[in-house]
This record gives structure tokens, sequence and C-alpha cells, in this order.
């Protein structure tokens, strides 16, 4: 029989174990290894099958708990631990000695959060890279408030059906057997926020809070008795649903998450957020809830917009426009030609997510309404997520800077990282303090001889062991769930073998990943896997999108193979890939694969957990790999990219990972043993941690956040927002009169002189420029002399720019510009000028997208 209904009881503990509450009601736990242990200590057992102190001590027997409360040792141990944990949440940390310019509060939004295994909140990258930004931001001290969706049933359960397909189920969390709980008004009513809908009807979410270090995590639920039934499933289940279920969701996150953080704000006696971050497009409406408040303080749309602007980051991890939100326009319409936001009128609204080739797209009949979009145009500031994909984000945005090169749309990077402490193995950390006196991996000196080859070579061997026994524990209970009853085949106790080179492949599978581009000479890849002397092993995992049965297919296809006889101890598809696995996975292998179709990975932060426990990468030169792939901390599979054929381009890829494999890393791997050490795989295992570890850590991630983003940002809002808003009221009319006047705007002629006829190094450019400016005042623009070398069709590359003086501005007249430039560079030179607007409040040249040149 099934129960109607299922919760948690929490245990009484007893006062002596009073800390143990403090220690698990704090998701710090999930990445402090000591508080780990402590855990673990309370029952092994029930440990490993739960892995989460609040379910841990919810089944733990009061025998236990009576035993735990009379060891004086452990008692004073989980005291210990929980003094820390209070220190660790008071004392001031780097953000700390910043000084009094950084952002006094900022809010985190993203659709996901990857922070534990007991919180099924994630579904792939997206969210654990939510999840490692926050528990970075606590460590260094950054006051973020996350923000998010509770997810009833998270995203889903992975199984593996006897022919290979993909199954899905959706077990439901419990919310009361998590550390979290219900935000609660003084009177103890539950916080609650409420979202006006069409046809009279609301939306309400309750608010749960959890901690994770010292930042608070605020997740919305509209699983509540006030919603009608069918208004209750909005936060069934993570990335859900068709278009309204979706953008329900994306209403609720950003509207109804706007709200939330000002109401948590407000309970806390915290200062309300300087700046908003929206990590991806699916909280975007973040922006337009934020300007129907500044309308209620009197603002006109436009002047909310600018405030708005100034202090919004958006960060974009999507490399194809096919992987953007994108609604009906009129979904979107019928949504906000209601009460949810007064003051803003919908055609605003629409504007905003108006992709800029709308109407004239012979597919597109349909008005589409583009959430990326959206979030570009309502942040001032923006990034991708690696120096290769802010390039690709440029490119794929241009259209929304009109006549601006792709290098001039601002857009910049960050480049993702992985939290280290979360990320990185407790045998490697425990390696560290002991060799080298730190339990910082990212600053530890990987390349003192106080580590030995021996210690490095023994500590692989060990991570790759715990991989292949839990690899064999995982597929022992997938043979279980699917066939109860049977006991599972015998040679699953040989599944893999702790002395042989071991590939690990693990992500989402959609068809640009290419999980099966191994399986393309299915011969050549069998004998790989079973040489006599030099064989491979692949331990694989990954979840197809549930309505994506192509991803499905390729699943079913490398599960296929892998039960072969003659390879099925050497492959292995392991089903439920999530951080559970993941924390096994990444320090088990010695060669972390990714064969992506470049340029479609944002970044890829699966190679970089890999490389924090010291793997090497095999990697097309994608994502982050594009710019730190040294010739030494792993290889780069070639990419066929120019060939236009898909079919020759997998070919020509997927031969040069098998020569790759057969030539470079397994004679590398076996061969030159000294006392069986592979001395210079070693070498580069030293050389991946000492150079890869500080560059790859969340927290060189965050630094550059705040220095580069949230300051800025920060200080634009402040100035923006000065003597009650004037400024922002001044550049909103501004805007309007740059606007109505670009038109009459162009550069009438250039003049230029100072060189012979055959220039040379050392000669001067001297250039005069004539411009129409219609009604608008020479300081409203910056004239510019762009210059650089001249390629084929003209076009400049390794451009500079110099701002050309104001030499005259007589009425009825061109205003004359002029400048020198020094010829300091050899080769073909060829310039051009542009006319840009200019205001102190514009964070760019490109921002408003207006631009005049000769």
């Amino acid at each position: 029989m099934k129960a109607i209904r299922r919760f948690t009881v929490r245990p009484v503990l007893p006062p002596e174990l009073g800390a143990l509450d403090e220690l698990a009601a704090n998701l710090r736990w999930s990445w402090h290894q000591p508080t780990i242990e402590l855990f673990r200590d309370v029952d092994p057992e029930l440990w490993e099958v739960d892995a989460d102190p609040v379910g841990l001590l919810g089944e733990v027997t009061p025998a236990r708990l009576a035993d735990l409360a009379a060891d004086g040792g452990f008692v004073e141990r989980a005291n210990a631990l929980r003094d820390d944990l209070r220190a660790y949440l008071a004392e001031p940390r780097w953000y700390q000695s910043l000084g009094a310019d950084v952002p006094r509060s900022i809010a985190y939004f993203s659709p996901e959060f990857g922070i534990a295994a007991a919180l099924p909140q994630y579904s792939g990258g997206l969210g654990i890279l939510a999840g490692d930004h926050l528990k970075s931001a606590s460590d260094l001290g950054v006051p973020i408030i996350g923000v998010g969706l509770f997810y009833r049933a998270g995203y889903f359960r992975q199984s593996i059906s006897r022919e290979g397909w993909q199954e899905e189920s959706y077990p439901v969390v419990d919310p009361d057997g998590l550390p979290m709980r219900v935000l609660r008004d003084p009177d103890g009513s539950a916080v609650c926020v409420v979202l006006a809908l069409p046809e009279g009807r609301a939306l309400t979410a309750r608010v749960w809070r959890l901690d994770v270090g010292r930042v608070p995590l605020l997740l919305l639920d509209t699983d509540i008795p006030e919603n009608p039934e069918e208004l209750r499933g909005v936060t069934d289940r993570l990335y859900g649903g068709g278009g309204e279920h979706r953008l329900l969701q994306e209403l609720l996150l950003g509207i109804g998450g706007t709200r939330a953080v000002k109401a948590f704000a407000a309970l806390e006696g915290r200062d309300e957020p300087e700046v908003f971050h929206s990590n991806e497009g699916h909280a975007g409406f973040l922006g337009l809830e934020r300007a129907a408040d500044l309308i209620g303080e009197g603002l006109t749309f436009e002047q909310a917009i600018r405030v708005v602007r100034a202090g919004t980051v958006f960060t974009t991890h999507t490399p194809v426009p096919a992987g953007i939100d994108r609604f009906e326009a009129s979904l979107v319409e019928r949504y906000f030609a209601t009460d949810l936001l007064p003051g803003v009128d919908v055609a605003d609204v629409l504007a905003l997510g108006v992709e800029p080739d709308a109407g004239g797209h012979p597919d597109d009949p349909a008005p589409s309404f583009n959430m990326a979009v959206m979030g570009l145009r309502l942040a001032q500031r923006a990034n991708g997520v690696s120096k290769l994909h802010g390039e690709v984000s440029r490119s794929m945005f241009n259209a929304l800077w009109p006549g601006f090169d792709a290098e001039d749309v601002p857009i910049g990077s960050v480049t993702n990282g992985v939290h280290a402490p979360t990320w990185t193995d407790a045998e490697v950390t425990a390696l560290a303090a002991s060799r080298l006196g730190t339990t910082d991996t990212t600053t530890a000196d990987w390349s003192s001889p106080a580590v030995t080859d021996a210690d490095l070579w023994a500590l692989k061997r060990r991570m790759r062991e715990h991989l292949v026994q839990d690899a064999r524990q995982r597929m022992s209970a997938a043979w279980a769930e699917e066939n109860p009853g049977i006991a599972d085949p015998a040679w699953f106790r040989d599944l893999l073998d702790p002395d042989v080179l071991t590939i690990g492949f693990a992500r989402r599978v959609p068809t640009y990943k290419r999980l099966t581009l191994m399986l393309h000479d299915p011969e050549r890849l069998r004998a790989l896997l079973t040489h006599p002397e030099r064989p491979i092993q692949l331990v694989i995992a990954g979840k197809s999108h549930p309505a994506d049965d192509e991803g499905k297919r390729l699943i079913q296809r490398l599960v296929e193979f892998a039960q072969s006889p003659d390879v099925r101890q050497r492959i292995v598809f392991l089903p439920n890939y999530d951080i559970g696995m993941a924390k096994r996975l990444y320090p088990g292998c010695d060669i972390w694969l990714n064969n992506p179709l470049r340029p479609l990975e944002a970044c890829g932060t699966s190679g970089m957990k890999a490389a924090l426990n010291g793997a090497l990468n095999l990697s097309i030169l994608d994502g982050w790999w594009n710019e730190y792939y040294d010739d030494r901390n792993g290889w780069a599979i070639p990419s066929a990219d120019s060939t236009g054929d898909g079919a020759e381009r997998d070919a020509l890829e997927a031969a040069s990972l098998y020569d790759l494999l057969e030539h470079q890393i397994t004679p590398r791997f076996y061969d030159g043993r000294e006392d069986g050490i592979p001395l210079k795989w070693v070498a580069d295992m030293r050389h991946t941690l000492a150079t890869l570890s500080p560059e790859l850590s969340a927290d060189r991630m965050v630094r550059q956040y705040v220095e580069g983003l949230y300051i800025p940002a920060a200080q634009a809002e402040r100035t923006i927002t000065a003597s009650s808003f004037q400024p922002a009221r001044d550049l909103a009319a501004w805007v309007a009169r740059v606007d109505a006047a670009w038109p009459s705007v162009h550069v009438a002629h250039v003049e230029s002189g100072g060189v012979d006829a055959t220039p040379q190094l050392g000669e001067q450019l001297h250039v005069r420029a004539y411009v129409e400016l219609g009604d608008l005042e020479p300081d409203d623009v910056k004239v510019e002399l762009v210059h650089g070398h001249a390629r084929e069709g003209d076009r400049l590359t390794d451009i500079r720019r110099l701002r050309l003086d104001l030499e005259s501005h007589d009425l009825g007249s061109p205003a004359t510009f002029h400048g020198t430039v020094t010829l300091d560079r050899s080769g073909s030179f060829g310039y051009t000028v542009r006319v840009v607007p200019n205001h102190p409040l514009l964070a760019t040249p490109a921002e408003l997208g207006l631009l005049a040149s000769a």
C-alpha cells in the first residue's frame, strides 16, 4: 500500500547534541569537510544513504543519540564545529576589506540552484554554477541574497529500461525533511507574494528560506492551499510543462522573487539590493517589477528603466538562439494586460522582448517575446561565461546594436568557476593539508617536492578505486530496481578496473554535446577498450530532457553498445547523474572527455571539477578549455568546424579523438614507468593542479563579478538615484532628445594630411571631421577616429580609437573635430570616423545602439 501523504518527523535531540541542529540547519555542511565527517560519524551507514544531516537525524535511533550525548569527545567536537560556524558567519572576510563603495546588498536570481544532493533543485551546469556562486560568495563575505523557485519534484530521477531507454520519475521532495524554513512575519504568518493573473485570478507563493553559509536563499513555492489546484502546480517541476506553464514560472521568479526579496529585507532589517543579477533570461521580468515600483514613486516608465538598467547585471549562458526562452507575444500580452504590474503599459513590456528582425522573418509568422533580448535591454552590464562565449554572444546579439561591429557589442565575459571545497575530493584536501600545510587546494604549492610523484599517483589510484566501487554499487542498485528479486549478474563484481586508464564523460544530453561521438567507429573504440597492454575504460552519465527523444536515442545507443559481452566490463553508463555521483566521478577519472560542436559549449564546468582533482582534459577547444589549454594540462581535439557537412565533421573529429587516445594518451599513461609510476603523466597532473586550481575556482569568478560588474553597477545605481532620481529624469529626457535628433546626425566630410605619399613609421596623420549634429550639441556626441590594420574588403582589425577634439561649431555649419594619430605600426593602415552618443551615465558608447559613421 502507498501512503496518501508523506512528511518528516524531526527528532528531539538530547540537550548535549543541540549543536547538531544548528549545524544541520546551515548548508555550509555540504562543503565543510569537518562537519561532513561529524555527521558521518553519527551513523556511517545511514549517512551513505542520505548524505543529508536533517534526514540522518530523523532516521538515527534514540539509543544511538543517547550514546552520542554521553560521548564527551563527540559532544566537544560538535560544539567546536558549531562555534566555528558562528565565527564563519560573523567574521569579516575578503569583501569586507574592499571599503565603502561596494554594494550593500546584491540579489542573485536563477531558475535552479545545485547545492547538495539532498536538494534536487537543478538540472545541470546552470544550477550547479548558481550554487557554486552562492557558496563562494559566502566564503568571500559577499552580501548576496539568492532567489529561485522551490520545485516539489525537482528535475527528474532517471532510470534505464532493459531496452536502454531513459525513463523518468518525479519523487516529491518533502521540505520538512530539508534544512529550510518558511519565512514568517512577526505575527507568525507565512510571508506570501501574490501575482495578479488574467480573468481575475491570483497566484500566491509562500517563501522558503535556506542558509547557504552566510547567504540566504529564498525559494518560492505555489503548492499551498491559497491556490486553486491548477495553480498549485506552477512550481511542480523544473523546466516542466508547456509555454504558459513556463511563463508562469518565470513571472513568479522575476516578479514574485523581487517582491520576496523586498519583504525579506524588511523583516531582517537589511538593505534592499542595489544590484540585481539575473543568471540567464528566465528571471528577466525582475526588471519590470522594479520599474513598476519606481513608477509608483513618481517616475515615468522611461525614467524607471534608466534606474533599472543602472543596477542590473545579466549573464547569458546560451550560445545558440534556439536555446533561449521565447513566448508568443500574444500570451505575454494577455498576462500583462492585467493588474500584474500597475503603471506599466503592456506595449512597453512587449517592446522590450521584440527581436530585432521581428515581423520580417519568413519562418516566424507569429511574433515572439525573447527573454534574453529583454534581459539585455534591461541590464546596463552583461556577460558571457567564457572568453569564447563572450565572442559568440556579441555576434549572436549584434542586431540589438545595429551598425556596430560585434566587438563593440556591450557583452563582456566572466569565465565560470567551480567551488573548490565542494568539488575537490577530501583525499586531495588531506594531502594538501599534510604535505603543503593548507586545506585550500587552490593556493597550495603543488609544484613543491613535499608532494612526491608517488604521493600523487597513490592518491589518484585510491580515487579511481572509489569510483570503481561506487559504479558497481550503482549498477547493482539499478539492476535491483529494474529486476526486483533477481540477483545481479556475476560480471558486475568485475565491472571496471582501478588500474586501467579511466575516462569520464558526464553532462546533459542535448545533441550538440555529442554523447555518441565515441561510437562513430565502434570497432576502433572496441579495440581501445580491450587492448591487451594499454586498455581504457569509460564511465558515462547524463540525462536527456524528458521531451528530447533524440537525446534518449543517443543514450539507448550507448547503453546497447555497453551491454556487449566483450566490452561491458570496460564501459558503463551510470543512471541518474547527480551531485552525489559527480563527487565520485570527477576525482576517479584520469581523463575528462568533452566533445561538443564548437562553439556551442558556453563554458563546460564539468572538466573544471575534474581538473581540481588532478584529471587531464581531452576536449574540443570550446568554452573554458579554449582559453586555458596549454599543451600540458591535457589534449585538444582538433575541431573541423570549418567543414560544412555535419557527418564529415563528426567523422574527422572522432578520428582525431581515436588517434589521440591510441598514439599519445594511452602510451603516456602506461609506458615509461619507474617503480610503477608514469612520471610524465604525474608531471602533467602536478602541472594541472598547480596552474588550473586557482584559475578555475569560483572564488576567482565571484571576485571578477564583484570588481568588474557589481561595484560599477552599484555606483551607477547610486548616481542615477541621487537627489530623488533627478539624474534618471535628466538622462531619460536626454535619451529622448538624442533619439529624436539622431536621424540628422552624419559625418559630412573628412580631411586628412601630414603624411608623405609613401607613409613611414613615426609620421603623424592629422584628421579633421565635419559632423552635422542637427539639434544636438557637440557635448552630446563623441567623435572618434577609428584606425587599425586594413584587411580584405577594407575591414579594420586590431582597432584603436582616438577621440577627436572640438575645433569649432558655427551656427548653421557642421561641427568641426580634429585629432592626430602617430603611425606606430607597419603594414596596411586604414581609418574611419564614427559618431556615438556621449553622456557620463552611459556605460559604453554602444549602449543606445546609435551610430553614425563616415
